[in-house]
């Protein structure tokens, strides 16, 4: 595989009921132009050879030695050709005639798998023409000038890159236990299903919601190919459906009632999937007793180079547009759950938080809030605490002490210049000298006056940062590194933006909407050396780390797939592709598994603080990582890119 990925494609071609010959040049055009796409797998309607609609004519010896001998030509035509193609029709086995899907590749039929479950309702009759492969015993039958054992033994086909697939045709994803189940159980990474579906009012949404669900229960990709335009309109329509899915997500979807053939294309991430199931106990367990043949498919006879060709979104910690509000409400709802969970559980009615004006300070206010407002609390109860230091700037000042007269809370001011300063007498620092010293002691002075006032007001200090400064280790250790209960600490940077923005376009905050829409627009520092000469901000963090839409994009790839740098970089130089360059994406990359490792230590104490989307650091839940664990092997394949 390259890079994880495997091509496959869902087709549907032209047909005409029994004409063989014309549906064989059709599925032929089809193979070709996935050939010529470097499609490894691709995947044709339920008997596409006859067409489905055949009814009675199955019964006819011509029409059945017809398919074969389309089959035979298929053959020929696929000779020099390394795509595998998974096309139907009828066959004979001793005295059962089958519904099958044949997988063929190089001019050889890798195996035949017999449809399981024939529907015999309302307008579907297969058992009048066919038996199910529950009806078969092991039968060596002679077909297409090939020997071969047709059984209804589960069968996984394997790729010279090592993807292991199956076949399923129709019907049998409707049954209530599908032969998919066992056949991703014992293996298969994609099912591939054949397929006759008619139209009807309502079922097409059905119809993606169980193939959808089929393919996220199974942790797998799911490729559907249904007859189209050409099929009998005696009684019933034909749409056309092809539909590719992966762990229940939609890539592509071709046009239903198209008129013409087409063929929908799209790029697997197989690794994902496996990332998926190996981290899954309960995806484990299911694989127990889960048994199928597994049949080698060819090598290839020709190497193509690897172009990435699916769309990479490159905020994948943002909700899209129409899940924006619901998404929006339900993170404001975890953290605000938590908070109060807490506050119940200590019987505080008094938090304490430091604000600066800054994204992270404003999202905790906001839940604090929301947690108080849900309460019944007074919202005096919140004590806001500002901590000018040698870097706060008037608009950042402006900004948090606006927003807490305007929410009707506590507000304190504590300057902690003299103090700091009188630190750095007494441990014999040069306070023009603005290192890491000069920086942290500012940090760790804030997080004193926090903890402090808490014990005084009996209250909790409620924790700021977020999950990409954890990840990047962002943070003072012992400093703003440190809360008793850290409501951000699930929510990436790139994400608290659309919360403040979501947050300040509802009428409970509409006092406060300029203010919220101007600490977004504010650069991101921690504001921890002097402004410039004429009071702007002078130390941003992502001209020192990089980008936060990055690092959040490295993240979720590298926590939540375990994916290694060359994947990451592959993915990102796709989803940036125009606004940030390879060497840029490099370089922050590096920065990123430099940093992640190195500070690790941080992580490993963290404060309580829930768990919001699919990734989290706590050393409690999702991520447990030695603190001296060695970064070289990721810092070299960095290097390499």
């Amino acid at each position: 595989m390259k890079y994880g990925f495997i091509k496959v494609a869902a087709a549907v071609p032209a047909v005409k009921v029994a004409d063989v010959e014309f549906n064989i040049q059709e599925i032929e055009k089809l193979i070709a132009v996935a050939e010529g796409g470097h499609v490894e797998v691709i995947c044709f309607p339920e008997l596409a050879i006859t067409g489905y609609t055949c009814q009675d004519l199955f019964k006819e010896q011509l029409l059945l030695s017809k398919a074969e001998e389309g089959l035979m030509m298929l053959l020929d035509f696929t000779r020099k050709l390394d795509v595998i193609s998974i096309v139907g029709l009828p066959v004979l086995a001793g005295g059962l005639l089958l519904n099958c899907a044949a997988v063929i590749q190089q001019g050889t039929i890798l195996g035949l798998v017999p449809k399981t479950y024939l529907p015999n309702y309302n307008e579907f009759y297969e058992k009048r023409w066919f038996a199910s492969a529950q009806d078969l015993n092991p039968t060596e039958i002679y077909m297409a000038g090939q020997r071969l054992m047709l059984s209804s033994e589960p069968k996984l086909f394997q790729t010279a890159d090592g993807v292991r697939f199956g076949v399923e045709i129709c019907e049998d994803v409707w049954a209530p236990i599908p032969p998919s189940n066992n056949l991703t159980m014992a293996g298969a990474d994609i099912i591939f299903n054949c397929s006759a579906s008619d139209e009807l009012i309502g079922k097409h949404r059905y119809l993606c919601s169980l193939v959808a669900q089929q393919s996220a229960r199974t942790m797998s990709g799911y490729v559907y190919a249904s007859c189209g335009f050409g099929e009998s309109t005696q009684d019933v329509v034909y749409g056309g459906n092809a539909m590719i899915f992966e762990n229940g997500r939609l890539l592509v979807e071709g046009e239903r009632f198209s008129f013409q053939p087409q063929i929908q294309s799209a790029q697997v991430d197989v690794d994902r999937l496996r990332t998926e199931r190996h981290t899954n106990s309960t995806f484990i367990n299911a694989q127990r007793n889960a048994r199928a043949l597994v049949i080698p498919a060819k090598l290839a006879l020709e190497d193509h180079p690897f172009t990435l060709s699916r769309t990479v979104d490159a905020h994948p910690f943002i909700p899209k547009d129409s899940e924006m509000a619901d998404s929006c409400e339900e993170i404001l709802n975890i953290q605000t759950a938590g908070l109060a969970k807490r506050l119940y559980h200590t019987g505080c009615q008094h938090v304490v938080l430091g604000i600066s004006g800054g994204l992270d300070s404003t999202l905790a206010l906001l839940v604090c809030i929301r947690t108080f407002d849900k309460l019944g609390y007074d919202r005096k109860g919140i004590v806001g605490v500002t901590m000018p230091g040698f870097g706060t700037t008037d608009r950042t000042h402006d900004n948090a002490t606006s927003l807490m007269q305007s929410l009707g809370i506590s507000q304190m001011e504590v300057p902690i210049a003299k103090a700091v300063t009188q630190h750095f007498s007494d441990i014999g620092h040069d306070a023009s000298v603005h290192d890491a010293t000069y920086e942290n002691s500012q940090a760790r002075e804030r997080t004193q006056i926090l903890m402090d006032l808490a014990n005084k007001l009996n209250a909790i200090v409620v924790g700021t940062g977020d999950l990409s400064e954890l990840a990047l280790g962002w943070a003072t250790y012992n400093g703003d590194h440190m809360s008793m209960y850290g409501v951000n600490g699930g929510v990436p940077k790139t994400l608290i933006q659309y919360l403040i923005r979501y947050m300040s376009a509802l009428p409970v905050f509409a006092a406060q909407r300029n203010t919220l829409i101007d600490v977004i627009d504010t650069p991101i520092s921690p504001e921890l050396t002097p402004a410039d000469s004429e009071g702007n901000i002078q130390q941003k963090t992502e001209d020192l780390v990089g980008p936060y839409e990055l690092h959040d994009f490295f993240l979720y790839y590298f926590l939540r797939f375990g994916f290694r740098p060359a994947k990451i970089f592959l993915l990102a130089s796709a989803a940036f592709s125009g606004k940030y360059d390879k060497e840029t994406i490099k370089k922050w990359l590096q920065t990123f598994c430099r940093r992640f490792f190195s500070q690790q230590f941080k992580r490993s104490c963290l404060p309580d603080g829930p768990k919001v989307g699919s990734i989290s650091l706590s050393p409690r839940g999702d991520w447990r990582m030695p603190s001296d664990a060695s970064s070289a092997l990721w810092l070299k394949e960095c290097d390499e890119l």
